[in-house]
């Protein structure tokens, strides 16, 4: 696959949303946090995306001007009606109001309406981490794909859960994972790169292995557990959901769209963020050497024979982080085509050149 440097790639997406109507500063906002979940290998959410949100903004389903606001507030609570803007516009402003109340208070939740897709999780949980503070983020995904255990009516999406804290020495633990077996971002990954899916990620109305992830419409995403404890990944979805979305007044089950085939509905995608100080419950280089303490006991217990090393959660993305940045992140050629079609269309230098 070709491969495009970092700079390069936040360039290129922060010029396509400005020819397609977003202010300056707005587009660098999308495309920084795009980029950077490329960057860290989280392809199914970076640039991979930036046809679709194309798509969107023609058709209005995005609306390019949002007046992002506070609409419900308390002393360590908000609500941030999105105004249906893009996402990742909503959730950094919901991260921004989270921090600052618990800075004041100790803790911050903030919850979203009218937002949109905003790529991975991991972004927005560890935005605190900035300001010694633990991270927690959740979402309801933007299609349905998962079905109650043991149902077939598709009722809940992947609805991601992630967490960020920081350490001292030792880098941050941030967990970013969907309560199904595999998030839908990568199945729509491994089409455009044209691999197929392993047993055990999709199964067919009949329950049968999918393993096609062009026939993913055919089938649904397995929850957390897989065929012999999902009924655990049905129940995390459905809390998630809650919390992310309903508590919220966001859309949840039946009321979400799907934002893969539909472009000009209104989604009121909901999400939630949760900064929680850490000087609110003690000492923070205490806590931070108590994490590094317990990462290298981690790191550096027995081991399973055949097993190599002991991997804690966020390490495989900051290795990613430094490999991409040092060799280029890359892009697979049924992508690049479809980026450079789009550069096309909008008068643009193809990310290619």
């Amino acid at each position: 696959m070709q491969t495009v440097a970092f700079d390069a790639l936040k360039a290129f997406i922060a010029g396509a949303f400005v020819k397609l109507g977003l202010p300056e500063n707005d587009a660098a906002t999308v495309a920084a946090l795009m980029a950077q979940a490329d960057l860290q290998g989280s392809d199914g959410h970076g640039v991979s995306r930036l046809p679709q949100y194309a798509r969107r903004i023609r058709a209005g389903g995005f609306n390019i001007k949002p007046n992002i606001r506070v609409v419900q507030e308390q002393a360590s609570t908000a609500l941030v009606n999105g105004d249906n803007g893009m996402g990742h516009l909503v959730m950094s402003r919901a991260a921004e109001i989270a921090i600052e109340k618990a800075r004041a208070t100790g803790i911050g939740w903030v919850n979203s309406q009218f937002s949109n897709h905003a790529g991975p999780a991991s972004l927005y949980a560890s935005m605190p981490l900035a300001h010694d503070m633990i991270g927690l983020y959740f979402a309801v995904g933007n299609a349905n794909h998962l079905p109650p255990w043991g149902g077939l009516s598709m009722l809940l999406s992947t609805n991601p859960v992630a967490a960020a804290i920081p350490a001292g020495e030792e880098k941050p633990i941030v967990l970013d994972m969907a309560t199904t077996v595999a998030a839908y971002g990568k199945v729509k990954t491994k089409a455009l790169r044209g691999e197929m899916m392993p047993v055990g990620w999709m199964i067919d109305r009949a329950g049968q292995p999918l393993t096609d992830p062009t026939r993913a419409e055919e089938g649904m995403l397995l929850p957390l557990g897989g065929m012999e404890a999902g009924y655990k990944g049905y129940g995390l979805a459905l809390i998630i959901g809650l919390l992310a979305g309903t508590l919220g007044g966001a859309a949840m089950g039946k009321d979400v769209v799907d934002f893969n085939h539909d472009d000009d509905s209104v989604t009121n995608t909901g999400q939630a963020i949760c900064a929680i100080s850490i000087a609110a419950f003690g000492d923070v280089q205490t806590f931070k050497s108590a994490v590094d303490t317990l990462v290298r006991d981690i790191g550096g217990s027995e081991k399973i024979p055949g097993v190599e090393r002991i991997l804690i959660p966020g390490q495989r993305s900051d290795e990613t982080r430094i490999a991409r940045r040092r060799d280029g992140i890359p892009i697979a050629p049924a992508l690049m085509e479809g980026l450079d079609q789009l550069a096309g269309e909008l008068g643009m230098k193809t990310l290619g050149a």
